[in-house]
């Protein structure tokens, strides 16, 4: 894809493709993202000795929540359905995804250097359902007059909100963010099967501070699932570590 780069201060490199037909899904899926998605990359440094750096796993929540909150935090726009599903899709409603976000991080010495990419459908219909789809939606239903966004805002604001969360969560921990993670999220009092499609039945409480699922197994209370890797449908069968 065609590339432009961008050098903020602190958040470092980030490239943007404006048309990107190799891109890396979770589990080695391609990754097509036709013209009106907002895709970019983006390199973020980390120290090992922090409260982010102890917890890894969380930045693909933090990603995909300054997504949903770069749409939502606009005024007038807070009633647009995006959510977040864990662990790293961005979805409308509970019903349809529109966008993910995948994490690399690489320790040298004491440092993590984090490459997030991110992308998420804005303003193409197809293959899902885009962001400026679900405006019109409101419109329609509201009455109300917003305007469409454009790729370019999304992705300023995305990295614009992600700095914040991150300042907050190197300030405050899991518990300074997740009261909003969860105001976004899709799963508050679902269900899962754990294993296997015949496994025994939890509900989903929320996420540890490691950012792995809790789940909570009748008879067995609270534990921490982890994704088993297969990246079709990662609320589909959960590993429970032993």
């Amino acid at each position: 894809g065609r590339l432009m780069f961008e050098l903020p201060e602190e958040m470092g490199l980030i490239a943007i493709a404006v048309r990107q037909t190799q891109g890396k899904g979770r589990g080695g899926n391609v990754w097509l993202s036709p013209v009106g998605c907002a895709l970019s990359t983006l390199h973020i440094t980390i120290p090992l000795h922090s409260n982010l750096g102890q917890r890894i796993p969380f930045i693909q929540h933090l990603v995909s929540l300054a997504v949903v909150e770069a749409v939502r935090s606009i005024p007038g726009y807070k009633d647009i359905d995006l959510r977040v599903k864990w662990p790293n899709d961005i979805y409308y409603s509970d019903l349809m995804k529109l966008g993910g976000v995948l994490v690399n991080s690489t320790l040298i010495e004491t440092t993590f250097h984090i490459l997030i990419g991110f992308g998420f459908n804005v303003n193409n219909s197809n293959p899902t359902i885009c962001i400026n789809d679900l405006i019109t939606k409101l419109n329609k239903e509201e009455g109300s007059k917003l305007k469409p966004l454009s790729a370019d805002c999304l992705i300023a604001r995305t990295v614009t909100v992600l700095e914040r969360l991150i300042d907050i969560f190197q300030e405050k921990g899991p518990n300074g963010v997740l009261p909003r993670y969860y105001t976004y999220w899709v799963h508050s009092g679902k269900q899962v099967r754990l294993h296997s499609q015949e496994g025994p039945m939890a509900w989903i409480v929320g996420i540890d501070d490691y950012g792995f699922l809790q789940v909570h197994e009748e008879g067995k209370g609270v534990v921490s699932v982890h994704p088993d890797g297969n990246s079709f449908d990662m609320l589909r069968n959960l590993i429970v570590p032993k």
